[in-house]
């Protein structure tokens, strides 16, 4: 998942800011930054006073709040075993919003930088079934999050293999790390291999396999039609993306079509894009989420600053309570059950299916 100073980084006091239902901050310093492939910087970091961190497991992420405004998730790629220090590695994005030019040409060794705790919406496992083979696909700095999930698995004598593309064998963050692995592991960088053979490594994939995929999106859209092709069971592939997929889902049901009328409400369900009344419960206010707005926005607007990230429904930064109202769930980060049970909703792209919610805010 993937821009910092010499001085403290604090967000603004002047207005309280909200912590939904994300975790806990600290305040960190920057013990080591260093180079770890051509474009991929990583940072250690650690308590002020050396003391051990929360814990975490495989596949968690972190948000670097780096400046206000300007916080970014990054999946953690160290060891979980070790509590003195956390380590995530940051891709130069060209083309990004300023996360990681931030942490490239602005963020050194010495300086503090606020973080929140750890959370984990790609968990890992390692099978109970020692038959059960493990399969992980990475594509650039999607590694990060596998690396801890391989650590793992090889440690629990778990039948694994790993598939590792890059655009150059030098952009190829940790590939002498994980040559230590030998054959288990397949490094094809884009310039001596072509693309990925995603149809040759899931051959290796049974019926008890699991697949673990975390890249660019149309490398994550292939991983997807080669599973199903392949006919591995639901719950077999799990994935983190960068970014929201292509949205592909229809209008609500029962709901009007694309260009039926945006306020109609039938007795208790409302349709795609209607407005809506959300409670804040700590201060008893309701805000108005007008068509094509979000609650975040809205949120923000009437004074109340909600830590937030991506804005796109795939970080979990602004996971949000639910204590009544049914959210219409639009994110790319909560399963299935997650969703079912309502109890919680991420505001920066989710709206309502009822005209009225109260969150705990």
């Amino acid at each position: 998942m993937s821009d910092a100073t010499s001085t403290p980084v604090r967000r603004a006091t002047s207005t309280p800011v909200r912590r939904a239902a994300s975790s806990p901050v600290l305040d960190l310093l920057v013990a080591r930054k260093r180079d770890v492939a051509e474009g991929v910087c990583e940072l250690s970091l650690r308590l002020p006073d050396g003391g051990a961190l929360p814990d975490w497991s495989p596949g968690a992420h972190l948000d670097l709040h780096l400046a206000p405004g300007l916080a970014r998730p990054y999946s953690l790629c160290g060891d979980p075993g070790v509590r003195e220090e956390w380590r995530v590695a940051v891709l130069r994005e060209r083309a990004g919003t300023g996360g990681s030019s931030y942490v490239h040409d602005r963020l050194a060794a010495g300086d503090k930088v606020t973080v929140s705790a750890p959370r984990n919406h790609f968990p890992f496992e390692p099978p109970s079934d020692p038959a059960a083979r493990c399969l992980f696909l990475a594509g650039g700095i999607g590694i990060t999050p596998l690396l801890p999930m391989i650590a793992r698995a090889h440690a629990a004598g778990a039948d694994w293999r790993l598939l590792y593309g890059g655009r150059t064998r030098a952009s190829m963050a940790y590939a002498d790390h994980l040559a230590a692995y030998g054959e288990r592991v397949t490094l094809r960088p884009e310039d001596e291999f072509g693309l990925l053979d995603l149809a040759a490594f899931l051959a290796h994939a049974d019926a008890a396999a699991h697949v673990y995929a975390c890249g660019p999106e149309p490398l994550l859209a292939a991983i997807e039609e080669r599973c199903r092709a392949a006919g591995l069971p639901d719950g077999a592939l799990h994935m983190e993306r960068f970014r929201p997929a292509p949205a592909t889902s229809a209008p609500l049901d029962g709901g009007p079509a694309d260009g039926a009328n945006a306020d109609a409400v039938s007795a208790d369900t409302l349709s795609a894009d209607a407005a809506f009344d959300v409670e804040l419960a700590d201060s008893g206010r309701t805000v108005r989420v007008a068509p094509g707005r979000t609650i975040l926005e809205a949120v923000e607007e009437a004074g109340v600053q909600v830590l937030s990230s991506c804005r796109a429904g795939t970080c979990g930064t602004c996971e949000t309570e639910v204590l009544a109202g049914t959210p219409d769930h639009r994110d790319q980060l909560l399963t299935d059950a997650e969703r079912a049970a309502g109890d919680t909703m991420l505001i920066c792209v989710s709206r309502a299916r009822t005209p009225h919610l109260k969150l705990a805010l």
